[in-house]
C-alpha cells in the first residue's frame, strides 16, 4: 500500500492553524506595523467623510 495525501478529519479540531514564518512579524517591528495600520484606517475615515460631504 502506498501513502496518499488525503486530508481527513483532524484529531485536533479545537486548535488553531499555525502562522507561516513568512507572515510573522518580528517583535521589534510590531509597533511600526500597528502605526501603519492606524494610519491607513485614518486615511479611509477621512476619505469616507469627504465622500459624504461631496454627495450632499
Amino acid at each position: 500500500m502506498g501513502r496518499d495525501d488525503s486530508q481527513g478529519k483532524s484529531n485536533n479540531t479545537r486548535s488553531l492553524p499555525q502562522t507561516p514564518k513568512n507572515l510573522k512579524i518580528s517583535p521589534n517591528k510590531v509597533n511600526e506595523e500597528f502605526s501603519q495600520e492606524l494610519d491607513e484606517l485614518g486615511e479611509l475615515v477621512r476619505k469616507a467623510k469627504n465622500n459624504t460631504k461631496n454627495n450632499k
